[in-house]
Parts: C-alpha cells; sequence; structure tokens
C-alpha cells in the first residue's frame, strides 16, 4: 500500500497542474479532474478564528488580518511535505518566483486580492492558489473560503451576505469536498454559521469535521466537553478543539511552533479537556484530516480512474476530430496536405452521387431548366407567315425557285437552329454554378480542413480554376452540336416534301398560284417539324455533353494540376499553405497538455495506490 501521505501529495500535484491547465471548471463529481479530487474546504463565520486554525496547520504566520471581512477571495493551499531544506511559497500567478519570507506571503495574498477586487470590501470567487512547502506539514488541499456573515457593513453592498454564503455553498456543495467547520467555543455551537451551513449540505455530517476554537477565551466555569465529546451536536467525525494565538502572541511575533507547544500545555494540564489531550490541537487536526483525506481518496481510485478514462477517450476523439500536429519536415507536411486534399474530393464526390445533399440539383437543370428554355425559344414568331415570305424571297434574290425553294428552307433552317446556342450555353452555366456551390460546400464539410484556413483558399481556388476549364470545354461542345446540326441536314426527311400535297389545295391550281399564302404556310410547317426533332435530339445530348465535360471531369480531374503544383513546392511554401487558425492550434496544444495529464494521473494513482 502506499506511504501515509504519498497519494494526498499525488493529488496536489494533479490539482496544481490542473489548475495551470485551466481544468478546474464548475459542475459536480466529474466535472473535472481536479473536482473529482476531494479537497477540504474551510468554514466559518467572521472572526470564528478561521485563519488562525490555517496559520496553526501550517505553523507559519502569512495570513492577512484585521477587522471584518478580510479573506475577499477563495485561497487554495496546497501543503507539500518535504524531506527538509528551507520552507518557502508560491503562488500560481507568479509561478517563477519563492517566497521563503511568510511576511511577503501575506502582502501578496492582500496584493493580489486587490487586484481583482480592488481596495474594497468587495468579493471575488476567483480562488488565489499558494502552495507551501515544508518539513513541518502533512500533504493536504485547504480552500480557505470567506466568513460568513449576518449584516453587510459599511462599503459592502446589500447583497454580501447572499453572495458570501453562495460562494462558500458552490464549494461545499460538491460531493468530494470535506467541510472544515470552524465555531468558536464562546458561542453557543446552536447559531454557528459553519455548523448550519454543513449541516444544510451535509446532513448525515459524513463529510462534516467540527473545530472549537477559543476555547481558552470561555466564561469561567463553563466548558465545551459536551460539544467536543459529540453529546451537545454529534458529527460522524469527532471535533477538534483548538487554542489560537492570543493577540498578545500575534504583537509579540511569537512563532507558530512556539504556539503549538503552548497549545499543547494547556490541554495537557486543563482539568476540563486533559482526557481528550491526545485528540485536540492544531498538530492533531492536519493529521486526522490528512488521514481521512487519505482514506478519501483511496474509496474514490476506481471512479476517478473511470471518470479519467472517460475525459481521455473525449480529448482523443476531439483531438481526432481538430486533427492531430503535423511533422516539421516537408515530406510529412506533403502528406498532410495531399490528406486533406483526398478528405474533400471525398466529400465532394459524396455531393455529386447522392450522398449528400446538392447534386441533384444538376438533374434539376437537365429535367426542368433546359426544356422550359427551349419552349420558350420563339419559333412561333421566326416561322410566322410574314417571316417565312421575307426569307424565302431574299434567298430566291432576282430569280424566283422553279420546284422548291431549297434556299429558303436552309436559310430558315440554320437561323432556327441558331436560338438553341441560348439554352444550351444556359446549362452549361447552371451546371457550373452548382459545381461551384458544391465546391464550397464540400470545403465548408471537410472537417479535417477547418484548421487550415490558407489551405481552405488554396483548394477552392485550384477546383474553381478547374471548374472553369470544365465549364469552356461543355460550352464549346454544346455549342459543337448545335453548329453539327445547322452542317449537316437530315435529308431524307426533306426527300418526303415533294410527294406531300397540301392539304386542301387545288392540284390545278396555275403554278405561280402555288408558292402563295398556303405553299409558304406548309414550308414554315415543315421547318417547325424539322427543328422540333433537331430540339428533341439536344434535349437529349446536351446534358449528355455536359455531364461529361464537367461533372464527369469534375469527379475524375478536379484537383490533378494542384497536386502537380503542391508537388513541386518547398518547405516554407508548404508550411505557409498549412497556416493554422492561431485559435485552433491554441484549443489542441490546450487539448494535448490536458491528455497528457490525464494520462500521468492515471499512471501514478495506478502506481501510488496499489504500492
Amino acid at each position: 500500500m502506499a506511504t501515509m501521505g504519498s497519494l494526498i501529495g499525488l493529488v496536489n500535484r494533479i490539482q496544481r497542474a490542473c489548475t495551470v491547465l485551466g481544468d478546474h471548471g464548475g459542475g459536480g463529481e466529474g466535472g473535472s479532474l481536479w473536482e473529482a479530487l476531494p479537497s477540504v474546504a474551510v468554514v466559518g463565520g467572521q472572526s470564528s478564528g478561521k485563519s488562525s486554525v490555517l496559520e496553526s496547520i501550517v505553523g507559519r504566520d502569512f495570513l492577512p488580518r484585521g477587522s471584518g471581512i478580510v479573506t475577499r477571495r477563495p485561497l487554495v493551499l496546497q501543503l507539500h511535505k518535504t524531506e527538509g531544506g528551507q520552507e518557502y511559497a508560491e503562488f500560481l500567478h507568479a509561478p517563477r518566483k519563492r517566497f521563503t519570507d511568510f511576511a511577503a506571503v501575506r502582502k501578496e495574498i492582500a496584493d493580489e486580492t486587490d487586484r481583482i477586487t480592488g481596495k474594497t470590501k468587495a468579493i471575488s470567487n476567483i480562488p488565489i492558489h499558494l502552495s507551501i512547502y515544508s518539513p513541518h506539514v502533512v500533504n493536504l488541499t485547504l480552500i480557505d473560503l470567506p466568513g460568513l456573515t449576518k449584516v453587510a457593513v459599511e462599503g459592502q453592498q446589500e447583497s454580501i451576505v447572499q453572495d458570501i454564503e453562495n460562494m462558500v455553498r458552490s464549494y461545499v456543495d460538491k460531493p468530494n469536498s470535506i467541510i472544515l467547520a470552524i465555531s468558536p467555543a464562546n458561542q453557543d455551537i446552536a447559531t454557528s454559521d459553519a455548523i448550519k451551513l454543513a449541516r444544510d449540505v451535509d446532513p448525515s455530517g459524513d463529510r462534516t469535521f467540527g473545530v472549537l476554537t477559543k476555547l481558552d477565551l470561555m466564561d469561567k466555569g463553563t466548558n465545551a466537553v459536551d460539544v467536543l465529546e459529540g453529546r451537545q451536536y454529534r458529527l460522524q467525525h469527532p471535533w477538534v478543539g483548538i487554542v489560537n494565538r492570543s493577540q498578545a502572541d500575534i504583537n509579540r511575533n511569537v512563532d507558530m511552533l512556539a504556539a503549538r507547544r503552548k497549545e499543547k500545555e494547556y490541554f495537557e494540564s486543563s482539568p476540563d479537556y486533559g482526557h481528550l489531550a491526545h485528540k485536540m490541537g492544531a498538530e492533531y487536526l492536519a493529521k486526522l484530516l490528512s488521514q481521512h483525506l487519505e482514506a478519501v481518496i483511496r474509496a474514490k481510485i476506481p471512479s476517478i480512474i473511470a471518470m479519467i478514462n472517460k475525459t481521455i477517450d473525449e480529448i482523443e476523439a476531439e483531438l481526432d476530430r481538430l486533427g492531430r500536429p503535423i511533422g516539421g519536415d516537408a515530406g510529412a507536411q506533403l502528406y498532410t496536405i495531399l490528406d486533406m486534399c483526398r478528405a474533400f474530393d471525398r466529400v465532394f464526390k459524396e455531393h455529386l452521387d447522392g450522398g449528400r445533399p446538392g447534386g441533384d440539383r444538376i438533374y434539376g437543370v437537365f429535367d426542368h431548366q433546359l426544356p422550359a428554355a427551349l419552349k420558350k425559344l420563339p419559333f412561333d414568331k421566326h416561322l410566322s407567315l410574314q417571316n417565312v415570305r421575307k426569307v424565302i424571297s431574299e434567298a430566291d434574290g432576282y430569280q424566283p425557285h422553279l420546284i422548291a425553294p431549297e434556299q429558303g428552307y436552309r436559310r430558315l433552317i440554320d437561323s432556327s437552329l441558331h436560338y438553341f446556342r441560348g439554352p444550351a450555353e444556359a446549362s452549361v452555366d447552371a451546371v457550373h454554378l452548382v459545381l461551384k456551390e458544391l465546391v464550397r460546400r464540400s470545403i465548408a464539410a471537410t472537417e479535417e480542413l477547418k484548421r487550415f484556413p490558407t489551405l481552405q483558399t488554396d483548394i477552392a481556388a485550384a477546383a474553381n480554376e478547374s471548374l472553369e476549364r470544365f465549364r469552356e470545354d461543355g460550352r464549346k461542345t454544346v455549342i459543337r452540336l448545335v453548329e453539327m446540326e445547322a452542317s449537316y441536314l437530315t435529308v431524307e426527311f426533306f426527300r418526303k416534301l415533294p410527294t406531300e400535297p397540301d392539304k386542301g389545295a387545288n392540284n390545278n391550281t396555275p403554278a405561280n398560284d402555288r408558292y402563295q399564302d398556303n405553299h409558304l404556310r406548309r414550308i414554315g410547317s415543315n421547318v417547325s417539324s424539322y427543328i422540333n426533332m433537331v430540339c428533341e435530339t439536344l434535349r437529349n445530348t446536351i446534358p449528355k455533353a455536359v455531364v461529361h465535360c464537367q461533372v464527369k471531369e469534375a469527379k475524375r480531374n478536379l484537383l490533378n494540376r494542384f497536386y502537380a503544383h503542391v508537388g513541386s513546392k518547398e518547405k516554407k511554401q508548404l508550411s505557409a499553405m498549412l497556416d493554422e487558425d492561431p485559435a485552433l492550434m491554441e484549443k489542441r496544444d490546450s487539448l494535448v497538455k490536458r491528455l497528457e495529464l490525464y494520462k500521468s494521473a492515471r499512471n501514478e494513482i495506478d502506481s501510488v495506490a496499489w504500492k
């Protein structure tokens, strides 16, 4: 088994490391590693002797003194037992400074309190963290809290009474908090602020240690034996009596070790408390708390280890989401960039193939937008009787056609086919916009890329540059499809024309009448039928061309040029591309440190607890 105090010493180190890393957030048991580890909260009314008890436990005069509210911020006091050497103190807010003069420690506590609260009587829940290293202490963590009060004095807000109680409760409410309830013996225990609060949060008394101070100041002929022996107010743990230094001792700078000897002599020579002397005094209290804290820690080891393992899993999952640190060599950087590109490419393809929303909009272009645009083409106006007459007449020139106006037909068809360029190019542009939007969505949805804003920009630029090339290829292809229809007409369609007389026409009509309105209407109808046939063809072939030139190319070759470009870059350029968001880097660094802390804590608790 671990030696006495070794577990507490380990817990002290872990709690200090947690505080340095900011891992001491709110919540009950399991809220953080700091709070999963037990500590002792010191509670008492103003002028109950709290400061004197703490100084007696430490064996040093180091706390600010005065009238009214002196403790205005929680003081997290970690005691570390050393094998010898000089005593010294360290503050978390001044980590590289050692205090060997404990009068300077007192001044630093006062100055640090004023730094947050100002030179007023206000309070703050931001704790001061102090570690004391000494051969005269036991391993222990004590939290000195502002003294409970019943009325606000001049210079304090009216809410100060409730504010202090709320602050104290925030510490003693926690299941892992051990309550050290300080009460003066020269007051009725029934009116003790500390006992009243302890009873509220710990009605069974399992977490409460009662301390009676100022036993030497009780009225002559009275004593506190009934309280100390648990007859007046019973707790699960024994009451401990303390004799504080007198004001005269303080004024004469009587050191704490001499005060401890004087306290021991008082109990041993007292007719009232002589039979309890072996379990009275600050030295006994410190050992009692240390033993109990050790037992509590040992009992909670399984739940602490379980919480640590759960938190390690959560931190590692978060690190995986944020991305692990990158190696410093060019090869590792290039691998990371290519890995990010592949991750983006996977998401982009999922959008196109239906695994994610967005790709269906391309089908919408072909199924709705293109047919609607083709339907709106002005063929009715272009093939009206007046326009057909005008085109036929202009095509004949000075000599009218003899049998069929072939040049007029060709001109009507060629000018009609020209209208198809608009819907064809519009389809190309519409799909291009969808693909650009999918690139934007894919970059936003690629978790691995979020840590690299510069790389996001570079990939987006490279992808959009490729899409521009694909759009140009698509535009050329669909225009070529339209031009192909105009380049060679379907002959079989027109060979049928001479064999199909005008409906209702009189075949005996003179030749010069056959090329009037009825004949022109027939020409317009024939051209319209041909255009409809071509329209149906293009309605099917334009989507094929767009998908082939734009969509398929985007799936296959969206970043191919970028890969080649990145492969030729030097280490400095690669580093610039992997310039992470500073806030994200800070978050990852914090998580890495927390992970190391939790793993180290788990290993150390395992090794110390079961020796």
